[in-house]
């Protein structure tokens, strides 16, 4: 008989040979399945993807495998090609998303809506709500010019008796200017020297007033012109003494009839429906024209006769002489619901002339987003408008301003909108806005403010061209009976009547305007051209090109799992197996091994079988003959 044993335990190296096989028996059932449509390898893959793809130059990295020379030479060039036209690929994104556009111009035609014209007396009123204060301030700056430049002033003669109450604020008036006095200050290179020097005359200085805030720090706001100091002088105390009104609507004394002669549009008279007026501090009594939305005016025709035609009175009678020192209108056109800001787009009209300013209307439209910095509304705008008008980027500029100086100096300017809970600052109430206002002023043209970069441009906008021309009026053999006509239908009566009128005509030059749009130059459409413009360049291939290009990184990808997957696979079958589970008696001799005097006893069980009967080729049973212990 011959019999086989098995052993409880088998060794390891057997078992690691048994692993071997088995790995190898299933890596060559896999590789007949093809590994599931997958390479075997990464040469095989890249063998077969540069043997059958369109991409120019790939096969020959195939065909000069050979010659390693060419295969070098190859692959340098395919490679520097890829990565010539990835330069190329990234150049072409950069440009796509820095949002490049293309200005379009169109001209268009049709009937346009005349715009808003505002007109000012270009003078400030004497309003009698201020009118003993204003009095009381022309003597002081009288007496003040006589100082200072041994000028006397002439001052036309008033009614100077007034209460007690007018006299206390007459007082208080005289202390505050007192407060805020205008001097005269040494230029830079003359300060180390004595001021009755003989070589320091009058010329050498400067003039200007002192401003000082609660800590007396002080600093002289200072001029070269002695005009534009005494301007600057009298205009910072008259705007306190606007200030002290406590209601704007005393101020609100419109003249209409003595300032507009004649009007006419599109041949038709005007009337108070046609304007809406305000007060500007400094340019006195304004009227701004064809600003209600609800009836507006249209051109008929292009052309001197079919626009708005406007005789003004531009004497100065019972104005303030030291806030304008110039005679004649101040007009401007801009569009409706937009704010008049007279200092800035405005111009002048000479008195006894006739200007014809003829206009070209142009629209600007921006694309906004990504292509753009420009607002729709303003509503992404950080500032809020304080004017009762659609956004623009002067009315955030002047509500940035003036919303800084309500939070720095406790009070708000004259000439801007007052926001909601402040008041206007007033030298009786806030001493110290002055000083607070000029260093704030300063801070905000050098733009520590932030206003320029907070304010942006509208998305939107529309503007006027505006070209004018001059003429006499009325001219030498017509102003007797255009005078005398004036007289006797608006009571003009004058003694200066060259100085006295003046002629404003505004009209468009042509119904044809300019509308300037934007359009993105770089699109997804435009960016894919460029794509294949520079694929096509380097490889001559085309889109199916580049998914065989995918699908040769797909299948890289692939190929990397499953050759991952089988190295973990065979670092598990070749790790050292554990103790064989519900084992006692492996447990008991593991817990004893570290005993070295204990014996070592194993236990075999041996299965014998006969051999078949020589007569037969049956096997007999198998028989155990039981357990055989070895110490």
């Amino acid at each position: 008989q011959s019999g086989s044993v098995k052993a409880g335990k088998m060794p390891e190296g057997e078992k690691m040979r048994q692993c071997k096989q088995e790995e190898e028996q299933q890596q060559k059932e896999e590789e007949q399945e093809g590994l599931i449509e997958f390479y075997s390898s990464y040469q095989e893959l890249f063998q077969f993807f540069c043997s059958n793809t369109t991409i120019h130059g790939a096969i020959r990295l195939v065909c000069s495998k050979k010659n390693k020379m060419k295969t070098a030479f190859w692959s340098v060039l395919f490679f520097l090609t890829f990565g010539l036209m990835y330069w190329q690929f990234g150049i072409l994104y950069r440009e796509y998303f820095s949002y490049p556009v293309n200005l379009n111009l169109n001209l268009n035609s049709d009937r346009l809506t005349f715009p808003a014209v505002t007109l000012c007396t270009l003078n400030p009123y004497r309003y009698s709500a201020i009118r003993k204060q204003l009095d009381k301030l022309d003597q002081i700056t009288q007496q003040t010019l006589l100082d200072l430049y041994d000028y006397n002033m002439s001052l036309p003669q008033r009614d100077w008796s007034s209460s007690s109450t007018q006299r206390r604020s007459s007082r208080s008036l005289l202390h505050h200017v007192q407060r805020h006095p205008l001097r005269r200050q040494k230029r830079d290179n003359l300060v180390n020297l004595p001021e009755n020097s003989p070589s320091v005359d009058k010329n050498d200085w400067k003039i200007g007033f002192v401003l000082c805030n609660e800590n007396n720090d002080c600093f002289h706001q200072a001029y070269s012109s002695g005009v534009d100091a005494v301007r600057e002088w009298y205009s910072f105390h008259y705007i306190n003494i606007l200030a002290q009104v406590p209601d704007a609507k005393d101020l609100d004394e419109s003249d209409f009839e003595n300032f507009i002669y004649a009007c006419r549009f599109n041949e038709a008279t005007c009337d108070k429906a046609n304007y809406t007026h305000f007060h500007h501090p400094l340019y006195g009594n304004c009227y701004t024209f064809n600003d209600n939305s609800s009836s507006l005016w249209t051109s008929s025709l292009p052309g001197i006769n079919n626009g708005l035609s406007l005789v003004v009175r531009t004497e100065q009678n019972d104005f303030i002489p030291l806030l304008s020192t110039v005679t004649g209108a101040r007009v401007m056109v801009h569009d409706q619901n937009e704010p008049a800001f007279m200092d800035d787009g405005g111009f002048n009209v000479r008195p006894g002339i006739e200007t014809s300013i003829s206009m070209r209307k142009e629209m600007t439209m921006r694309l906004g987003g990504s292509y753009s910095d420009c607002t729709e509304d303003g509503s992404d705008v950080p500032v809020q408008n304080l004017y009762s008008s659609r956004y623009t980027e002067q009315v955030c500029i002047r509500s940035c301003f003036q919303l800084n100086m309500v939070e720095r100096c406790g009070c708000a300017y004259y000439f801007y909108p007052l926001p909601d809970g402040a008041e206007y600052c007033d030298y009786t109430k806030h001493k110290a806005w002055g000083y607070c206002y000029y260093k704030l002023l300063a801070e905000f043209k050098a733009d520590v403010l932030g206003c320029f970069h907070k304010c942006r441009k509208p998305c939107k906008m529309t503007e006027y061209q505006l070209s004018a021309g001059y003429s006499r009026w009325p001219s030498a053999v017509s102003e007797d009976w255009v005078f005398y006509m004036l007289s006797q239908q608006n009571k003009y009566n004058i003694t200066s009547k060259r100085n006295g009128v003046a002629k404003v005509n505004i009209f468009f030059e042509e119904w044809n305007y300019k509308t300037n749009g934007e359009s993105p130059a770089f699109t997804v459409v435009t960016l894919l051209s460029q794509l294949g413009n520079q694929w096509s360049l380097w490889f001559g291939s085309s889109v199916l090109s580049v998914m065989e290009l995918a699908e040769l990184v797909l299948d890289f990808i692939a190929i990397t799992f499953i050759l991952a997957f089988r190295w973990f696979r065979s670092r598990q079958k070749l790790s050292p197996p554990g103790p064989p589970p519900n084992s006692q008696d492996n447990t008991a001799f593991q817990d004893e091994a570290p005993a070295l005097s204990a014996p070592h006893r194993f236990t075999v069980e041996a299965v014998v079988t006969t051999l078949p009967d020589y007569n037969s080729l049956e096997p007999r049973g198998p028989s155990r003959d039981g357990e055989v212990g070895h110490e």
